[in-house]
């Protein structure tokens, strides 16, 4: 999945006992309501982060991963690649549900459209 934004706070880095290392960040979509969603980056993904600033355009690349522990649910969000986005550069939707769904053909549009004749049998 892919997600565009600006990036607004990167976390340091977490280092444990196992030697495993992540870093999280968090970026700020650009819809009418945006969301703040936070990734993270595992092991030497977190390179990834050392040339973008707060502020930057960014498009993350990344999966969704889920897993259970006593009972309840958890997802994270684990980006894998990050791209800077240049002034002007169009970024993918914000949102994947903002997408018309494939066949529609903009069906909603012309069903709404006064100009549409009535076609119901009744």
């Amino acid at each position: 999945m892919e997600l565009a934004g600006t990036l607004k706070l990167a976390m340091e880095e977490e280092k444990f006992a196992s030697g495993f290392y992540k870093r999280e960040f968090v970026l700020t979509t650009k819809e009418q309501y945006p969301q703040d969603i936070k990734f993270e980056l595992l092991k030497e993904k977190v390179e990834l982060l050392r040339f973008v600033n707060p502020g930057d355009e960014l498009k993350v690349s990344f999966d969704i991963r889920g897993r259970e522990y006593n009972g309840k649910y958890f997802n994270n969000l684990v980006a894998w690649k990050i791209e800077k986005l240049e002034a002007g550069q169009n970024p993918p939707s914000a949102s994947p549900f903002s997408q018309p769904l494939p066949g529609s053909g903009g069906m909603e549009e012309s069903m709404l459209s006064p100009e549409a004749g009535d076609d119901l049998p009744f």
